[in-house]
């Protein structure tokens, strides 16, 4: 039964969205959903280590070249798509396609060319692989921002403004303190917003600052649950 599910189903979902918008929560509940129809699945969240898809690495800034960085995320991504080629499980993951090593090339201030590259050569490698991705979207990124940070405290915004406002990026723009935060998360948004449009792989965008988490996941459920329709993923819901 395992096998025939798998051999029909997406073999990996790709849960995305800027931080604090919900993809850990989301990606235990869809592998909890999907054990319990008898499939077997591998949920990834982002502290999982060491993580078997994001490229690690803890040089500063300035001794991280964006084409390293970009050639060695890729090559990490198309090996555990070999590996995951050989599994009869589904993987589902936070992140990794635009949160994790794509965001880490935004904030090394990476060329757009480059990024863009970077993200076709990931999804060649997952195509196979039969990828969906669910995308996660708040159209207001300052209230979303402003929410988590209430949220997770002044602590928490601190480690972030201290590590992420050191990148290139932020620095070229001059950015500082929480403001400057929500600045580079529109930007990233605006970013990732125009990656998901050139995508070619079904893909789901949903609207979820209003926090309506049954409707989400029954949307969601609707997906999982039809594998005959992932073809037609694109077309539910407005990006």
């Amino acid at each position: 039964m395992t096998r025939l599910i798998c051999n029909i189903w997406p073999r990996i979902v790709i849960v995305e969205g800027i931080m604090g918008s919900g993809k850990s929560t989301t990606v235990l509940r869809i592998a909890d959903r999907l054990k319990t129809s008898g499939v077997s699945v591998l949920g990834i969240t982002e502290g999982i280590s060491p993580h078997p898809i994001r490229f690690d690495w803890d040089l500063p800034w300035a001794d991280m070249p964006a084409t390293q960085l970009a050639k060695s995320a890729a090559a990490r991504w198309g090996a555990y798509a070999t590996s995951a080629s050989m599994s009869e499980s589904i993987t589902v993951v936070d992140g990794q396609l635009f949160h994790g090593n794509l965001t880490a090339l935004f904030l090394l201030d990476a060329d757009i060319v480059l990024i863009r590259g970077y993200v076709r050569d990931v999804v060649a490698a997952i195509k196979p692989l039969r990828p969906l991705l669910i995308y996660f979207h708040q159209d207001d990124v300052d209230r979303a921002i402003r929410t988590i940070a209430a949220e997770r405290g002044d602590a928490w915004v601190t480690y972030q403004v201290n590590w992420k406002l050191a990148s290139p990026y932020a620095v070229r723009h001059g950015l500082a303190g929480l403001e400057g935060l929500i600045e580079l998360y529109r930007d990233y948004r605006q970013l990732t917003d125009w990656l998901y449009t050139d995508l070619d792989i079904p893909k789901i965008s949903i609207e979820n600052s209003g926090k309506e988490w049954a409707k989400y996941e029954e949307t969601i459920d609707s997906i999982l649950m039809n594998p005959n329709g992932t073809a037609e993923v694109a077309n539910l819901l407005p990006p």
